[in-house]
């Protein structure tokens, strides 16, 4: 394994360890993105289920036509639907977790959309 991967496995468990840490009971938004998509779950880990889920691969978002999901503006897309499902199912308080990845352009995005959309992390 190369150090570039090891180390982003290191930084990945260290992120849920903390989280589950210091988790009060509130449920957690997962995120993760590939090359070409990006993909968000609301978990609770108490009952080992996913609550809502929401990505680039989604009818709703392949309605609009050839859109990339590997960009922003398909972030922002994402974290507008997970947060409006995840409030429709009553949820509004989150732990936000990055699965190691860097807080910064796709991931930013998504966690900014999530919050306008009324979850609070």
């Amino acid at each position: 394994m190369n150090k570039r991967k090891e180390l982003f496995l290191r930084r990945q468990r260290r992120v849920r360890n903390a989280l589950q840490k210091n988790s009060t009971g509130r449920v957690r938004l997962a995120v993760h993105r590939s090359g070409k998509h990006i993909y968000a779950q609301v978990i609770d880990d108490r009952a080992g289920r996913t609550l809502v889920a929401a990505s680039t691969l989604d009818k709703e978002f392949r309605g609009d036509g050839g859109k990339s999901g590997a960009n922003v503006d398909a972030a922002r897309e994402v974290g507008v639907l997970i947060a409006k499902r995840a409030v429709d199912a009553g949820i509004k308080d989150v732990m936000f977790d990055r699965s190691g990845f860097l807080y910064h352009g796709r991931i930013k995005a998504l966690a900014d959309a999530a919050r306008e959309g009324g979850l609070n992390f």
